[in-house]
């Protein structure tokens, strides 16, 4: 299986990644895929994406899918720096970035470290980017006690966590016409085998880590593509907040998606994703977001 080996950051990790349709000719796309999964759950994405010409690399995360089961780095420091080193050993250039959940913190966080020389865009996927924390100044965060309940919760019945959670992640309830009992199993085993320390340890990354500071960085076309019946990544406090901090930036909010919308909204979100990706400068998917007044 192809791995990169890291170096710019301590404990070092072998990440896998697949290369997919290595000489597309329509550009590069990174995927960065979400909590607790591995870049399987973008599978309809590189479908359509490979078929429209692109190449397509995506990669695990330390700790999760097929990549090393290190005993640390379970931040966003090392998880930008371990992008950095993907970009670095394969010599990507003029790269789309695509972060989903999660993985929008690695895209603010990089961008914050390491500018904008090998980026063409961001896009931004129900993501977690710029903070997730309930504060006096983020008063539409969540609540610190919602954090600390889901690491109680894996650390007491990890399984049982994870079946829960990925209803929630698609919503289920209201949207099991979308989505297959057998696709619910199969995330539940991407989610089950992930590294437990690393499971937790992301909670405190994704819930925790202030990456407003890291939006004044974003000088490439972003977008924010966000379900607007979003139950584990509020809108407000993510897609609304995050493109109001970055300059120049668009919304795509998806009526009734949930988090997982690039599995329950496959073709809307390939479709807007496809059509910004073709000319991120000039894109008109969704709208221009709102700017934040100065006084």
């Amino acid at each position: 299986m192809p791995h990169i080996t890291t170096t710019s950051a301590q404990p070092t990790a072998e990440l896998f990644y697949q290369d997919n349709n290595p000489e597309g000719t329509a550009g590069t796309v990174v995927l960065i895929h979400g909590w607790p999964l591995s870049q399987f759950m973008f599978e309809p994405q590189v479908w359509a994406l490979t078929e429209a010409g692109y190449r397509v690399v995506a990669y695990d995360r330390r700790g999760f899918g097929s990549s090393a089961f290190v005993q640390g780095g379970y931040d966003y420091d090392t998880f930008a720096a371990d992008l950095k080193d993907l970009l670095e050993t394969l010599d990507l250039t003029d790269v789309d970035l695509v972060g989903f959940s999660m993985g929008g913190g690695e895209l603010g966080r990089y961008v914050g470290r390491y500018g904008t020389d090998r980026v063409r865009s961001l896009t931004f996927m129900s993501s977690v980017f710029p903070y997730m924390l309930k504060t006096d100044d983020n008063p539409n965060g969540v609540p610190k006690s919602t954090f600390e309940d889901m690491k109680a919760g894996i650390k007491d019945d990890r399984p049982a966590f994870m079946e829960s959670f990925g209803k929630q992640f698609v919503n289920y309830d209201k949207l099991s016409d979308r989505v297959s009992e057998p696709l619910l199993h199969f995330h539940w085993g991407i989610a089950t085998g992930a590294q437990p320390k690393a499971i937790v340890d992301c909670v405190d990354a994704f819930g925790m880590t202030d990456l407003r500071p890291d939006a004044a960085k974003i000088d490439v076309p972003a977008l924010f593509i966000h379900g607007d019946d979003d139950q584990i990544v509020p809108f407000e406090t993510s897609a609304q907040t995050g493109s109001e901090l970055v300059a120049g930036s668009r919304v795509l909010t998806v009526e009734g998606g949930p988090h997982g919308l690039n599995l329950t909204h496959t073709d809307e979100v390939n479709e807007a994703l496809l059509s910004f990706l073709k000319d991120p400068q000039n894109a008109t998917v969704g709208e221009p977001a709102r700017q934040l007044e100065t006084a």
